[in-house]
């Protein structure tokens, strides 16, 4: 494995998060490396717009807003200085490789939970990272 300069770490702020962001966060000490992170929401009309004619603008604000305060919170608690923290509101994997490209990022590092069968056939969050993206890709088993 080479050295990194920049990792992105996506974060889904459950508390499965937090060996994901131990893990990158001891890589980006051990390598001195920047780290960025981020959480993404997806947009609330790609689940209930098409089915319920009402504007879901104030409620997409707010669960931005909260998931600032979160994501603030993490950082504070596990006391690093990002580079960038975002939240992104989109498709997870495309918003960390579109947020990876943007920042000139070496490593992005997501959380895996090893699914089997079914579940790995559908698809997952770390797959689609992993196979859509320009640079290196960790999977952190959680």
């Amino acid at each position: 494995m080479g050295t990194y300069s920049h990792l992105l770490v996506g974060l889904d702020l459950s508390s499965e998060s937090e060996p994901v962001l131990q893990k990158a966060i001891a890589l980006a000490k051990a390598m001195n490396a920047d780290i960025s992170v981020v959480h993404t929401i997806e947009p609330l009309t790609f689940t209930y717009g098409a089915d319920m004619p009402i504007d879901l603008s104030e409620t997409q604000q707010i669960m931005e807003e909260q998931a600032r305060i979160r994501l603030d919170k993490v950082i504070d608690e596990h006391q690093i200085t990002p580079k960038a923290a975002v939240i992104a509101v989109g498709n997870t994997a495309h918003e960390l490789h579109r947020i990876a490209d943007e920042h000139n990022v070496d490593l992005i590092v997501v959380g895996s939970h090893g699914r089997h069968g079914l579940a790995l056939l559908l698809g997952s969050t770390a797959n689609g990272v992993l196979h859509g993206a320009n640079t290196d890709v960790l999977a952190v088993k959680v």
